[in-house]
């Protein structure tokens, strides 16, 4: 007998947090899977609420207002589609339909990152290139008023160091991120083993937006490899992982000036086998969560000190899976959900808020080869 649910029980379940899962595509993974996430219990429903599909969608961002999400389509030569994309929808909530807006070519291969401006007019897209020719790139996509991609208006590229001559024969931008205030965007190119630093100035030029700072970049140790880059809330510090030395880097920032004030290994027992990946943020500013891939696979867990912004190592937690690509924190702090992309895995880990400290694993969900999670706003 069914029993018809209560308007109480009714609205929370409308309420429900809900969190996207994307994947490099295949037979068994079609493109982005949206999920409802029970926060009580710290588990993923695994029947999808819808299945957007579309090509590697191998990282996710929003809009300011949430109500556009802006999919990167990590194509290249080896793919089935071997041009680069980015594709934005009008985001759905609870049992209605995301509808797709637009698809742009990135002008560049394996689309790795991006970033939305905090006006909202242009998307950041970093272009990573696994090929040694052409190498990655910068590239500055238009927004409209409705959410809609247009034609890249600009492309930006840089030198490689070489100082690893596999996997530094070329440039590899792996971050596309702009300060909080707006007036700078930063790229993290693993090729280049530097920090670009690029004005922002659409009133100057619509078409060429960016213009390099005053101070163009920050170079990092040869063969450091950065790669993903964030900000705390302040804007006056930020935190960069170097996936090639398998390090978390603190910077001070002062306008376009970035300052090199703490560097950690994210296990300091490993010189070798690392593959640092992913940088988060407690929504209170209080901790750091760093992912190590490669023959590690943990989340290392910091403190972060109030004022200066330097860390003190906590934790190291296995992601229980293998290549911990990407994870996020639930909206309450209470959980952590991990993408492990090379065992084809989503883990769900309890968290304690007040400690920042990640707990018992409370659910292992196959999914084939995560992309990227994200939590929608």
């Amino acid at each position: 007998m069914s029993v018809a649910a209560t308007p109480a029980a009714a609205a929370a379940h409308d309420r429900a947090t809900e969190l996207l899962i994307g994947c490099y595509t295949g037979p068994q993974c079609r493109g982005i899977a949206r999920h409802r996430f029970d926060s009580v219990q710290g588990r993923i429903d695994p029947q999808p609420l819808e299945v957007i599909e579309t090509d590697n969608p191998s990282w996710l961002t929003f809009s300011a207002d949430g109500r556009h999400l802006f999919a990167l389509n990590e194509n290249g030569p080896a793919s089935a589609d071997p041009v680069g994309r980015a594709s934005s929808y009008l985001l759905a909530r609870g049992n209605a339909r995301s509808q797709r807006l637009s698809q742009a070519n990135t002008l560049g291969d394996e689309p790795a990152h991006a970033s939305a401006s905090a006006d909202g007019k242009y998307l950041f897209v970093a272009n990573y290139a696994v090929a040694a020719a052409p190498g990655g790139t910068l590239a500055v996509l238009p927004v409209d008023g409705e959410g809609r991609l247009q034609p890249a208006v600009q492309v930006m590229t840089h030198l490689a160091s070489g100082a690893d001559p596999e996997r530094q024969a070329s440039t590899h931008v792996h971050a596309a991120v702009p300060t909080p205030d707006g007036r700078y965007l930063l790229a993290a190119d693993l090729g280049a083993d530097k920090v670009y630093v690029y004005r922002y100035d659409p009133a100057r030029s619509a078409e060429r937006p960016l213009r390099a700072a005053e101070t163009p970049h920050l170079a990092l140790p040869p063969g450091s490899g950065p790669r993903h880059l964030l900000f705390d809330a302040s804007g006056r510090r930020a935190y960069l992982s170097l996936e090639m030395s398998g390090e978390v880097v603190v910077l001070e920032r002062d306008e376009d000036r970035l300052r090199i004030v703490q560097t950690l290994a994210l296990d300091p027992g490993r010189r070798e086998g690392n593959a640092a990946a992913a940088l988060h943020l407690s929504a209170d500013g209080r901790f750091l969560y760093a992912s190590n891939r490669g023959e590690d696979n943990h989340i290392a867990v910091y403190a972060v000190e109030a004022g200066s912004g330097r860390l003190s190592p906590l934790q190291r937690r296995s992601s229980e899976g293998r290549g911990p690509r990407e994870f996020a924190l639930t909206p309450d702090g209470r959980h952590l959900v991990v993408a492990n992309q090379h065992s084809g895995s989503l883990v769900v880990i309890a968290r304690d808020p007040d400690s920042g400290l990640l707990g018992a694993t409370l659910q292992t969900l196959p999914a084939f080869a995560p992309s990227d999670v994200k939590f929608v706003p």
